[in-house]
Parts: C-alpha cells; structure tokens; sequence
C-alpha cells in the first residue's frame, strides 16, 4: 500500500507541477493579450483622429470647390458683358468715326503690319527711314481719331465701362485659380491622412489578430491548467481513500486483537485467577464489565 501511494502521490505532483506550468503560460498569455489589445485600441485611437482630420480637410475641399463654381459663374457672367460692351463700344466707334471711313481698327491693323514689316525685313536707310515716317503718320492719325471719338461721352462711358466688365472677370479669374489651388493643397492633405489612417488601420488589424490569437491561446492554457487541477484534485481523493481504508484495517486488526485479548482475561477471571488493574481496563474496553 505504501509503494501504491508513493506512486499516486508521484504522478499527483507531475499533474501538479504541470497545472503551474499552464498556470505561468496562461499568464503570460494574458499579459500579451492585454498588450495587444492596449496596442489596437491606441492604434485606433490614432486611425479616429486621422479619420477626423481628413473630414475636416474634406469639408474644406467641399467648401472652396463651391467657392470655385460661384467665381466661375462671375468669371463666365462679366465675359459674357465684357463681350456684349465691348461690341456696344465697337458700334459706337464706328457709330462716331468722320465720314471719310476708315475704322481705327483697319489703321491699327495696318500699323501692326509696318512693325511687322520693319521688324522682319532687311531695307535700305531711305526705305527704313521712308517705313518709319509712314508708321509715326499712321500712329498720329489712329491717336487723333480716338481723341475725337473719345470727346464723345456715350463712347467714354462705353468704353469705361468695357475695361470694368474685363476688370472683374479678370479678377474673378484669378479667384478661381487660386481657390482652385487652395481647394488641391486641401485634397491632397485629405488623401494622405486617408492614407495614413489605411496603414494604421492594417496594423490595427494586424494586432487585433494577434490579441484573439494570444487570448485563444491563453484559454487553451487556462482549461489545461483547471484540467490538471482536477487531476491533482482526483488523485487526492484517491490517495486519501486508499488511507482511510488503510486506517479502517488497521482499527478493524487493533479491534481483532483487543477482543482475543479480552477472552482470554475473561477466561482467566472464569477460572478464578486474579486479575490485575490493566486486566480489568481491557474487560471494560472490550465491554464484558
């Protein structure tokens, strides 16, 4: 019986020593389980802030693409006056030009062609000097008719209001480029946070797998250690069953021997013999007195 119990209590503390070797591992799988987790949520955490910066960037995008539609609209509604004035000053031009005919733009398209000329062409000193009299006449006489035209009122008001009409779509011109750049450094910004939020995101991913991994893993090991617990828990019962027995036997032969002894005092004292003090203790242990 001894030998039996030496083996269960053997094979009890292999069980044991293997229940702590899950119980360590279960452990330190919590801990890297818990660290993952703590990794993903911080990584999410960042992925939420780039996500609500490039929104922001978005709604700035959005914004200054409306602003780009309406200065376009400008833009397209003062050429479409500066054409319709300016054809208006073109017909008062010619509306007020002397009687004689030519339009100051035929003059200036035929100075146009001299320069062209003089610019172009390799001539002696008499025809340069006889081309550059002919343009400066050509010039005076343009200059001259549009001081007569201009003393005419209706074609000054025209007039200024044509170069206001190229003013501002001009101006408005300009808007729409530069809020249409401003409206790209924007779209661009938003890309690039998206797409650092993307890469993030995958190593949110990435630990998010390692976290279910590390806490599968550290169930694994937590049902083995209870496993082996219960191992340990069965052979102390076993063991202490095969004692308790053991005792029961041995209370069961001290009883045997008591009552042999005890028959044979009794006998003794049927016989008339004297008994001693210890004599008469075991009569009255065994229950004959």
């Amino acid at each position: 019986m001894t030998e039996l119990i030496g083996d269960l209590e053997d094979k009890r503390g292999r069980h044991n020593a293997d229940a702590e070797r899950h119980k360590r591992l279960r452990d330190e799988l919590n801990d890297k389980t818990k660290e993952w987790a703590e990794k993903r949520d911080e990584l999410n955490y960042k992925v939420r802030g780039l996500i609500e910066e490039a929104n922001t960037k978005r709604e700035s995008r959005d914004k200054l693409n409306s602003e780009v539609r309406e200065a376009k609209a400008l833009r397209d509604e003062w050429n479409r006056k500066f054409n319709d004035l300016s054809d208006n000053a073109m017909a008062l031009r010619r509306e007020k030009m002397p009687k004689s005919g030519l339009s100051i733009r035929k003059f200036k398209a035929e100075l146009r062609a001299l320069e062209k000329k003089h610019m172009t062409s390799v001539l002696s000193a008499d025809k340069e000097k006889a081309l550059m009299k002919e343009m400066s006449q050509l010039d005076a006489k343009i200059k001259g008719m549009e001081r007569e035209i201009e003393q005419f009122s209706e074609v000054k008001i025209a007039e200024k209001e044509t170069r206001e009409a190229k003013d501002n779509a001009e101006n408005f011109h300009r808007k729409v480029s530069e809020l249409a750049e401003k409206a790209q450094v924007e779209h661009d910004a938003m890309l690039k946070l998206y797409e650092e939020a993307d890469e993030l995101r995958k190593e949110a991913d990435a630990a998010q797998e390692k976290f279910i991994e590390s806490k599968l893993a550290a169930d694994d090991e937590h049902r083995e250690h209870i496993e082996q617990i219960r191992q340990v828990h069965d052979f102390d019962k076993l063991i202490a069953g095969i004692r308790d027995k053991g005792r029961k036997a041995r209370r069961e032969k001290d009883d045997t021997s008591a009552k042999k002894e005890a028959d044979e005092i009794f006998e003794k004292f049927r016989s008339g013999e004297k008994l001693s003090t210890e004599d008469i203790m075991v009569l009255q242990k065994s229950g004959y007195m």
